[in-house]
């Protein structure tokens, strides 16, 4: 403290002898001293805030090499982006709620809404406000002031700069514009004059005027686009808070609302709201900078001309702005109009590329082109009746304000001159000038006159053509607020009605809550919602589920009965009409914070994101949170080893690798991405829809065998009856409206594998049957053979009794040796013969199959007795004898 009052003293009477030196110094001395001054306060603070950016770039290098974004506790994020060999810092603050809570009232309560609503005859929302209609009224007023309280928050923000330096470059442009045309004035009355020495004075006048005045213009232009880039940063920023957020806007805008026509949430940010903060822009300076000039040139001649002068100028301004606004087409409909219809086109091609492949295979390339023509069609037709319109409007504006405000003019400054009692200074001026004088001074006058009557007239043709801006702009205005407050709308869920409609989005009655350590369902109907103000359909009558923690559950039935409709209820993409809804806290097992509700979904269509290999595993954490987890690189090789993805890493070329992942990766692998994504974030519940349609069944058992491990109660939607060895509970749909459920393995599986048992044991009763009649075949078959092998040897060896019964005598022990044959043969039919009854051979196969090969044996021993017999080669007169032994 003492150190602080010797001090104060100090400098108060250092700057208190500053001042007196000041005031008794010359003036040039006291020019140099605040100069001076100023230099070094410029000079320090130059110091400071060089190091504090010296200190920053050293900060920022470090992140950006580790990574380039913080996240602080309120939620700001601290960026900072690389330019060259420098870092630039960016910190994006998050909109508070109780901004939105306070916007709401300007974008959801417009004036005149309730009125237009009952001379309608309708519900407060079943029609659009009539504030979204364009045009120059009330209406867009109040929607271009409810937008400027979100893109000028605060007095003390940087648009509000923006506008003040903007606003002190219009004034300054002004007056250079008056300092002009007093220069032209007397630059030509010298000239006329012959004075030379004072046209030379005037010429370097002209020239040091030119270079502030091109310094004006120019940054004129800067501000200007610095205000529509701020503009925009503020409205971009606003949505983007308020479309993702944690209440789904993103999803229930398109799915639920339907307020946003011709185009997209993408068309109304990336295209309306560009234009409409170019606009937004412009006019400041097209109406501002003409209304000051016309101000200050009316002030100008009023003096110079005189009041009868000024009158007829302003019954010229005000008839003629009259005239052309009850000629004017209604511009800003047409705008929106246009803007609906680019829309529109805009979608058709989106919705072709995003469908190309699907249109590929159905061939189906003439039906969208004739879909494209017929909307390019209906655009230019739009477009070639505004252009008309357009046409005989400037005509008629550009000789209103070209001509006849030129003639008036001419006119105006022909008063001091041709009536110099009525021609204000002017005139007086004349009276009192001597006559060798007068044509100087009148010169003077009349080309300083003409230069204001020409820059008049500049600033109100400006003034007359913002108005078409204008028109324009409530466009593009209208656009944009339909879009806040559509959003406002599906962000608070404020609908009402006085006609609701059964399951509509005002007739939600049931509960979400957020805090059970299980997934319950109490009397909760599955109902598909339609797009406001319409009532959903009814897919399921009242649910009634109960999940704990390790109770697995299968949801099956057929297509369309409702199982992805159950995800999207749990997920709180669709409202939750009746009953309550239940599940956890949002945490996880792992103690990774970011997921839905402890609860993980995983849907049909495979997602992957733009980014990195680690993005596609950890999303939708980012890597910040992934680092805040603490978890690194080197953790995640095991999460992809659990899911037969280890070698991804390495083919793809490690962590930081950005490609198009949905091109380069197969079916297979973009589902084991997702489950990969489980096992990272670890989470108690995981709602899976057909997670393994496109991997094999060893991969499947293997997948859901990690996820039981790392204690993860899976819930799966799938039509595959093979999942349901993996689950303890089956939710069983009919596609009725009717389901039932049941513990796997209760007493309707008993039955089934009681029914099953009896249908095995009658296999097995048949194929005793079939043995024991093989055998009586095998015997009839044996008899048969015997009886053909001794009636062909006796017919052989009948002529001569000596070689018969030799060959009798041998013919049995061949018998015997292919009986044995046969026998081993049967035996091993018979052993084959079970396994061959089971797969479903009949009985007339089995024998016939049997009989061809006792056959074939047959004659094979017939081939062998054969061959005995034709290699006896009987010669004439030689008995058979003879010729054996031979």
């Amino acid at each position: 403290m003492a150190n602080q009052s010797s001090l104060r003293p100090t400098l108060a009477y250092l700057l208190q002898q500053y001042a007196q030196l000041l005031q008794t110094a010359p003036k040039y001395a006291r020019v140099i001293a605040a100069a001076a001054l100023c230099t070094a306060l410029g000079t320090l603070y130059e110091r400071n805030r060089r190091a504090r950016a010296r200190a920053e770039q050293r900060v920022g290098r470090g992140l950006v090499r580790r990574n380039s974004e913080v996240k602080l506790n309120d939620g700001t994020r601290v960026i900072y982006v690389p330019y060259k060999t420098k870092t630039t810092k960016v910190t994006l603050k998050p909109t508070k709620p109780t901004t939105f809570d306070a916007h709401r009232r300007l974008f959801l309560e417009p004036p005149g809404g309730r009125d237009f609503a009952k001379k309608r005859g309708a519900a407060l929302d079943d029609v659009p406000p009539p504030n979204t209609k364009p045009g120059l009224n009330l209406a867009f007023l109040h929607q271009l002031f409810s937008l400027l309280t979100i893109m000028i928050p605060r007095m003390t923000s940087k648009e509000c700069f923006f506008l003040f330096l903007h606003a002190c470059l219009l004034v300054s442009r002004t007056y250079l514009s008056l300092v002009v045309a007093r220069l032209d004035g007397e630059i030509v009355r010298d000239l006329v004059a012959g004075n030379g020495k004072a046209f030379t004075i005037g010429i370097l006048k002209w020239l040091g005027v030119g270079g502030p005045a091109v310094y004006c213009n120019a940054m004129i232009k800067y501000i200007q686009a610095k205000i529509s880039i701020a503009f925009r940063t503020r409205l971009t920023r606003y949505i983007h808070d308020l479309y993702l957020n944690d209440s789904l806007s993103y999803y229930k805008v398109h799915n639920l609302d339907g307020g946003l026509t011709g185009g997209g949430v993408d068309q109304f940010v990336t295209t309306d709201l560009a234009e409409f903060c170019d606009q937004a822009a412009s006019l400041y300076s097209s109406i501002g900078k003409p209304f000051l000039d016309l101000v200050v040139f009316n002030y100008q001649l009023y003096r110079s001309l005189g009041p009868l002068a000024f009158s007829g100028i302003m019954i010229n301004y005000i008839g003629s702005a009259w005239m052309l606004r009850k000629l004017s087409p209604p511009f800003g409909k047409l705008k929106a109009t246009e803007l609906r219809r680019e829309g529109e086109f805009h979608s058709l091609h989106t919705r072709l590329i995003a469908n190309a492949e699907e249109i590929a295979f159905y061939g189906g390339s003439n039906m969208e082109r004739n879909f494209l023509d017929r909307g390019f069609k209906e655009l230019k037709t739009l477009m070639e009746g505004i252009y008309g319109m357009k046409i005989r409007y400037s005509m008629l504006e550009d000789f209103v304000i070209k001509y006849s405000w030129s003639a008036l003019g001419y006119v105006a400054a022909s008063l001091p001159t041709f009536l110099p009692a009525w021609g204000g200074q002017g005139g007086a001026a004349q009276l009192i000038t001597a006559a060798g004088e007068r044509e100087g001074t009148r010169m003077k006058a009349f080309v300083t006159n003409k230069r204001l009557m020409l820059s008049l007239a500049d600033a109100g043709g400006r003034l007359m053509l913002s108005m078409k801006d204008l028109a324009a702009l409530a466009g593009h205005t209208s656009r944009v607020y339909t879009l806040v407050s559509t959003l406002h709308r599906v962000h608070s869920s404020s609908y009402s009605t006085t006609r609701p409609e059964l399951y509509s989005l005002v007739d939600i009655q049931g509960t979400l809550h957020k805090g059970f350590l299980g997934l319950r369902l109490e009397g909760v109907p599955i109902v598909a919602p339609s797009l406001w103000p319409r009532g959903g359909e009814e897919l399921l009558d009242e649910l009634d589920i109960l999940l704990r923690p390790g109770d697995h559950l299968l949801i099956s039935g057929p297509n369309g009965a409702g199982k992805s409709s159950i995800a999207r209820v749990l997920a709180g993409l669709w409202p939750t009409y009746r009953g309550l809804v239940s599940r956890p806290r949002m945490t996880s097992n792992a103690g990774i914070t970011g997921t839905e509700g402890g609860v993980m979904f995983l849907p049909q269509r495979p997602y992957l994101a733009q980014g990195t290999l680690r993005d596609q595993v950890i999303y939708p954490h980012t890597e910040a949170d992934m680092k805040a987890a603490g978890v690194k690189d080197e953790d995640l090789l095991p999460v992809l080893e659990k899911v037969k993805l280890a070698y991804l890493p390495t083919r793809e070329g490690g962590w930081d690798t950005k490609k198009e992942w949905k091109d380069v990766l197969s079916g297979g692998e973009k589902q084991r991405i997702s489950l990969a994504r489980i096992v990272y974030h670890s989470p108690a519940f995981a709602v899976l829809d057909e997670p393994t349609s496109a991997v094999s069944s060893d991969v499947e058992g293997l997948l859901y065998e990690v996820c039981k491990k790392q204690g993860i109660t899976i819930v799966t939607l799938s039509t595959r009856v093979s999942l349901r060895k993996y689950h303890t509970f089956e939710l069983a749909l009919d596609g009725n409206h009717g389901w039932a459920m049941d513990r796997i393995g209760a007493v309707q599986e008993r039955d089934v594998a009681e029914r099953e048992l009896e249908v095995l044991k009658a296999r097995l009763a048949a194929t005793e049957e079939k043995r024991r009649r093989l055998e009586e075949v095998k015997a009839e078959l044996g008899r048969v053979a015997g009886e053909l092998a001794e009636s062909f040897v006796t017919e052989v060896l009948g002529r001569d009794g000596e070689m018969g019964e030799s060959l009798y005598a041998d013919v049995p022990e061949e018998k015997e040796g292919d009986e044995k044959e046969e026998e081993r043969h049967a035996e091993a039919v018979v052993e084959q013969s079970p396994g061959t009854s089971v797969m479903g051979e009949s009985y007339a196969d089995v024998t016939a199959s049997r009989t061809a090969e006792s056959f074939t044996d047959v004659s094979m021993m017939q081939s062998r007795l054969g061959e005995s017999v034709v290699t006896a080669e009987v010669k004439e007169g030689e008995s058979f004898a003879d010729a054996v032994k031979e």
